[in-house]
């Protein structure tokens, strides 16, 4: 890459940071704001901590950039509505969709805020770990993360004093992972940048029917993927309460009149004909056409034991028939088959977030323990991230493509060492060329320019 490339691609990395400087506060804190920007950027070969972040970065400090992150007190939900303002000319577009989702940060002892043993789907098992519930914006200009929340376990929030000591506001309270991806939601919904009508999720949030309840009074529009043994109604079942006998109480709890039952979407998808299966192409990916097998019905969501809502029942495998996935949605019923596939199917595009994120920004890198360095050096992560679709845009000249899921192959890869070079410039991103961000060099910054 030639001088005058760097030189472009340091003008949008200044340009980008004054975006979002006089959120940071003092002149000073600014400073240390672009130093740790730029050095999770920059820095590939060593864990993207405030050590090494430094070393990379000319005039930081470790000690500076430390306090930086787990000391400085500005707002990680300001950065947040500023990142989402500035995202909204660069992914908006009528298709855009919500994506909620988690990632596990494997940690060791029990110190780190919100740490417990959990699962961590990072890992695949039960482990010690930090979970993060994030959202996600995905539409056909391209897709990030855009905004996060910590989970703390129950036995974090019954414990006042271990909280305080970790810096956990006092306001925080209980929450699920649920009620967290809500809170995303309601707050994008508000800032009102991001444009999109339409949520998708994994089953960990498509099986909570209070959340799924929520959304439809909310005014949304989702594509839950569910387990396979969650129970719908196939038919309009009438309900009452029984004829009282004149003994006892008299009844309060209604049941159905007759002897209809539920089944679970699973024996349901097995009694579709195959006729009613679609082929259909939902994306275009890293590696040609994304398509699948779906097929759908309208059901009536099982409470209690007892016909719910009326919804879509979404059922989706691979063209061979194998992998099957259900999703309820409480889409207008006129909706096209396409349409409900296509929402569905999105969710990869967290997954894939996850991964580069954590191989391109330093995502899960940071060493912290307490709630605001957390916050921070997530947030700042996320920032990082929009740069660099920022600059791919920019570089391409184009909207954003569609990345491969992160399940197939072809799906974006952790970055790969790389040292610095002799000229004081970096890959920001690099790694296997066919399924990454654009690669992309960004100019150390030298001591005399943070003066």
């Amino acid at each position: 890459m030639e001088q005058a490339q760097f030189d472009r691609v340091a003008a949008l990395f200044g340009e980008f940071h004054k975006e979002f400087a006089p959120l940071f506060g003092r002149r000073e804190v600014q400073a240390r704001g672009e130093q740790y920007l730029r050095g999770l950027l920059v820095q590939q070969t060593d864990r993207r901590n405030a050590e090494n972040v430094a070393e990379s970065i000319d005039g930081a400090s470790p000690r500076a950039l430390q306090r930086f992150l787990s000391e400085s007190p500005w707002d990680t939900d300001r950065m947040m509505e500023r990142l989402q303002r500035y995202l909204a000319v660069r992914l908006n577009a009528p298709d855009g969709v919500f994506v909620i989702d988690e990632t596990g940060f494997p940690k060791q002892g029990t110190k780190s805020v919100g740490v417990a043993r959990q699962y961590c789907g990072t890992l695949g098992k039960v482990a010690n770990c930090q979970m993060g519930v994030f959202l996600g914006y995905a539409s056909s200009r391209g897709h990030l993360l855009v905004d996060k929340r910590l989970y703390l376990p129950r036995k974090w929030i019954e414990d006042p004093q271990r909280c305080r000591d970790a810096g956990v506001p006092q306001q925080v309270g209980s929450q699920t992972k649920a009620e967290l991806a809500l809170s995303m939601l309601r707050q994008a919904k508000t800032w009102g940048h991001l444009d999109g009508t339409w949520v998708t999720g994994d089953e960990a949030y498509g099986q909570v029917p209070q959340l799924r309840d929520v959304l439809d009074t909310d005014g949304w529009w989702y594509v839950l993927e569910v387990p396979s043994n969650t129970l719908v109604w196939e038919e309009r079942v009438e309900v009452a309460l029984p004829e009282y006998s004149g003994h006892g109480r008299k009844p309060t709890v209604p049941r159905v009149a007759g002897d209809g039952t539920p089944k679970t979407v699973r024996q349901l998808a097995e009694e579709v004909d195959g006729a009613a299966w679609q082929q259909l192409e939902v994306a275009q990916g890293s590696q040609g056409p994304r398509v699948y097998r779906f097929a759908s019905l309208r059901v009536w969501e099982s409470r209690d034991g007892l016909p719910g809502r009326e919804c879509w029942l979404v059922l989706r495998t691979n063209v061979d028939g194998t992998e099957p996935k259900y999703y309820l949605s409480n889409a207008p019923n006129d909706t096209a088959l396409r349409e409900l596939g296509r929402v569905g199917a999105l969710r990869w595009t967290v997954e894939t977030e996850f991964q580069t994120s954590k191989g391109e920004t330093g995502l899960d890198e940071y060493e912290v323990r307490g709630w605001t360095g957390w916050q921070h050096h997530i947030t700042l992560a996320l920032l990082a991230g929009a740069f660099l679709l920022s600059l791919q845009q920019a570089w391409g000249g184009k909207d954003a493509p569609d990345y491969a899921p992160a399940d197939q192959p072809g799906a974006a890869r952790t970055a790969a060492e790389t040292r610095v070079q002799p000229r004081g410039v970096v890959p920001v991103a690099p790694g296997h060329t066919g399924t990454q961000r654009a690669r992309q060099t960004l100019p150390r910054q030298t001591q005399a320019q943070t003066a």
